[in-house]
């Protein structure tokens, strides 16, 4: 292990000797696995905390929006205050897990993530709130997640042994896709209940947030090498840029995974259209579409996490890329609403595995050190699916949603049957998937 510390949880003696604590014995191997290290434990404990409360936040925060713009505009603004500084940080962010112990920042960017939560839900209780404010929250949250997701994702190989690793990854996946469906859905509930649940949503989200930074406060340190070389952070960010220039084989699966995400992802930002217009469900239609597709990820996760060591990452990852398009083409051309929730269970199973596969072999493949600057660049594919988002929006108003959507769809197609001939020239060996 790269990273032990006296301050850590687990065995005394793996953390003075520097090695991953082993886990408890277990008669075989299963979909928690990864969860047997106390470490990781810890940190996924700790993530999902942040995960609910954020993702409740979000809504909390939309429904503000409405509320003190009365218009889709006002929405959108505060999504484009997230998605713009996100897209600027992230790379920062994946400097900073390379360059400072990973504990250290994950304490300050979900530190950051609290004050946020309390100055809106203090403002909201006061009655003092302003839409100004909602756009600055949005963007200092994202600032904050563009610190703190490269960090844990780094960390993850410094807590579990590299078998592994794939499970660790599926299971933090597969917790942000349940809260996904869980934290908009107890934000919804506050909201709906209580006239005071607004401020609820931020306060108590905030509470769940400091549980999570405590939680995390007993990871070890995460420092880097102790004979690193010292830069500037410009010159490490150049240098993360370098280091992908040179290894093909990670920088062909970056490529691969930030044009998937960003053509591909944002169907999420186009299933109230398809709820409202295309098949007249309304808003409980539109509820049921993101709760079969987080479900359907959710599922997905868990059978990836029981994988045995025969299975070919590389094989996995492009036929769960090419399922994602043609799975997004599915929705496109569904004839009836039940058509679509069950073509919306395979987007959002695919979609995670194919995330699930990407983000274990870049962990296999790239050097340590860069850990953190390769999975930062990898989130700028989430950072900038939402600004994909609004060309696309002006092709679905020109051509048609379900055009738009299948275009969608064979784009990501292309994209990963193009990258399945590339790898082959440029695989520098079959990785087996081993997820537990």
């Amino acid at each position: 292990m790269r990273t032990g510390d006296a301050g850590a949880v687990g065995s005394t003696t793996s953390i003075a000797t520097g090695e991953v604590p082993s886990p408890a014995p277990a008669a075989r191997p299963g979909s928690f696995d990864s969860l047997r290290y106390p470490q990781f434990r810890l940190l996924w404990v700790g993530g999902l905390f942040i995960s609910l409360a954020t993702l409740a936040q979000s809504i909390g925060r939309g429904w503000l929006a409405r509320e003190l713009t009365g218009s889709n505009a006002g929405l959108g603004g505060v999504l484009l205050g997230f998605g713009l500084p996100m897209l600027v940080a992230t790379p920062w962010g994946g400097v900073a897990a390379d360059r400072l112990s990973k504990r250290l920042v994950l304490a300050v960017s979900t530190g950051l993530l609290v004050a946020v939560s309390a100055w809106i839900g203090v403002a909201v209780a006061l009655d003092l709130i302003e839409y100004w404010m909602l756009v600055v929250a949005s963007g200092l949250q994202a600032v904050a997640y563009a610190f703190y997701t490269p960090a844990r994702m780094a960390f993850i190989p410094e807590l579990v042994d590299a078998r592994a690793v794939p499970n660790a990854i599926v299971l933090g996946l597969v917790s942000n896709e349940g809260t996904r469906v869980a934290g908009p859905a107890a934000a919804g509930a506050l909201i709906g209940a209580s006239t005071h649940g607004t401020e609820a949503v931020f306060l108590g989200g905030g509470a769940l947030i400091l549980v999570g930074l405590l939680t995390l406060s007993r990871l070890p340190s995460g420092r880097p090498a102790a004979a690193r070389p010292s830069r500037s952070p410009l010159a490490e960010l150049r240098e993360g840029l370098s280091y992908l220039g040179r290894d093909r084989a990670v920088r062909l699966l970056v490529a691969t995974s930030l044009m998937v995400v960003m053509i591909g992802y944002p169907y999420v930002a186009f299933l109230p259209t398809v709820a409202d217009e295309i098949f007249a469900v309304g808003s409980r239609g539109y509820g049921l579409m993101s709760a079969v597709a987080a479900g359907g990820a959710v599922v997905a996760g868990l059978a990836t996490a029981r994988l045995g060591t025969a299975h070919d990452a590389w094989r996995l990852l492009y036929v769960s890329g090419a399922a994602f398009g043609l799975t997004v083409i599915g929705l496109g051309v569904a004839p009836t609403f039940p058509v679509a929730v069950v073509t919306l269970v395979g987007v959002g199973a695919m979609n995670l595995v194919f995330q699930t596969v990407n983000q274990s072999l870049v962990l296999e493949l790239a050097a340590v050190e860069y850990h953190g600057r390769i999975q930062g660049l990898l989130m700028l594919g989430f950072s900038g699916f939402g600004i994909a988002a609004l060309p696309l929006g002006f092709a679905a108003d020109a051509i048609g949603l379900r055009t738009t959507l299948g275009l969608m769809g064979a784009a990501v197609l292309a994209i990963t049957m193009l990258s399945t001939v590339r790898s082959r020239q440029v695989r520098r060996r079959a990785i087996p998937l081993h997820a537990g």
